[in-house]
């Protein structure tokens, strides 16, 4: 069980982020080019829940843990880009390490 909050809360942005991308490069294009609905169904099922916890983690990292509002505000809107939570994630290592 990972014991820091900054940690637990970067493990769930990879596992959001990584679930996103699942979903739209491969899931999706299962769908659309090889007539298989049901990748989506359950990879999108999947990133969902995630993403429902991905929230949670950045209402308690914003109110239980004070973190500053910006990076709340930074973190809801790398959830919706391919890729923006490992970039977020290599700003929030940097603030662990300091």
């Amino acid at each position: 069980m990972i014991k820091k909050p900054l940690k637990r809360f970067r493990f769930m942005g990879l596992l959001e982020g990584s679930s996103l991308l699942i979903l739209v490069f491969l899931a999706m294009p299962l769908k659309y080019f090889f007539g298989l609905p049901e990748a989506v169904a359950v990879v999108g099922a999947i990133h969902g829940f995630l993403f429902v916890t991905y929230c949670l983690a950045i209402a308690y990292m914003t109110f239980i843990v004070k973190w500053p509002f910006l990076y709340s505000v930074i973190a809801v809107i790398v959830a919706f880009i391919p890729f923006g939570n490992l970039l977020f994630d290599r700003r929030l290592q940097k603030l662990e390490t300091a």
